[in-house]
């Protein structure tokens, strides 16, 4: 039996950078962060307890673009019947994609903050945040949108980037997602938001044009009735 906790992670981990493997003998989820993010591989493992095996281990990797070597911190699951139900959702033809109930499955808080930690970040021009989605098509980038709106209630724009589209909170919605998301984040990733909950403090903008563009989107919120 699988924790509603531990369920919401790995849905989570399926959105950013976890990966379902399908063997003979069933699925199971590989999860892999670079050296940076050694304590988030490791807070995965402890969290993902009942499913995990061996402990992290550390892999490098030779990245022929750009010619170069990195270290990465791995762990792989045991296999579950879960992992399987999830794969058969998550994956046509060997690729990643967006499934139709998307809306049942990602509904938590703790799901969000998950992907937000694999695959997110803040701008440094505004106090917008994304959550690079590069691999899913437009369809299911507006379906996502969908999904942030309905579940979460956020505001949400499909940016196309050189490689592909991802996803942009814009900066009026900014602050409700930090709210959302910080209780469950791990300390070393607190950097990545632009609003901090318990300060409540906004990130620190440096360049001019950007700190007077800023600062009418804090005056546009305070107008609004916005606590910033």
């Amino acid at each position: 039996m699988i924790s509603s906790r531990a369920k919401e992670i790995i849905i989570g981990t399926i959105m950013g950078d976890g990966h379902l493997a399908r063997l003979k003998t069933g699925v199971r989820l590989e999860v892999g962060h670079s050296d940076k993010q050694k304590d988030y591989v490791f807070w995965k493992y402890n969290e993902l307890s009942e499913l995990t095996g061996a402990d992290p281990h550390t892999l490098e990797i030779a990245d022929q673009r750009f010619h170069r070597r990195y270290r990465q911190w791995r762990f792989k699951s045991l296999i579950h019947p879960y992992l399987t139900e999830l794969h058969n959702r998550f994956y046509f033809q060997k690729k990643k994609i967006i499934p139709q109930d998307i809306f049942s499955l990602l509904k938590s808080p703790l799901s969000l903050a998950v992907w937000f930690m694999d695959d997110g970040g803040r701008r440094n021009d505004s106090y917008g945040l994304f959550l690079n989605t590069l691999s899913f098509t437009k369809d299911e980038h507006q379906l996502l949108t969908r999904v942030l709106k309905e579940n979460f209630a956020l505001d949400s724009r499909i940016h196309w980037i050189q490689d592909g589209y991802r996803l942009y909170i814009p900066s009026s919605s900014a602050k409700h997602f930090c709210e959302l998301v910080y209780p469950y984040l791990i300390p070393s990733m607190h950097y990545k938001l632009s609003f901090n909950p318990v300060t409540t403090s906004f990130a620190r903008l440096t360049r001019a044009r950007d700190v007077r563009k800023a600062h009418k989107t804090l005056v546009s919120l305070k107008e609004k009735g916005t606590k910033v």
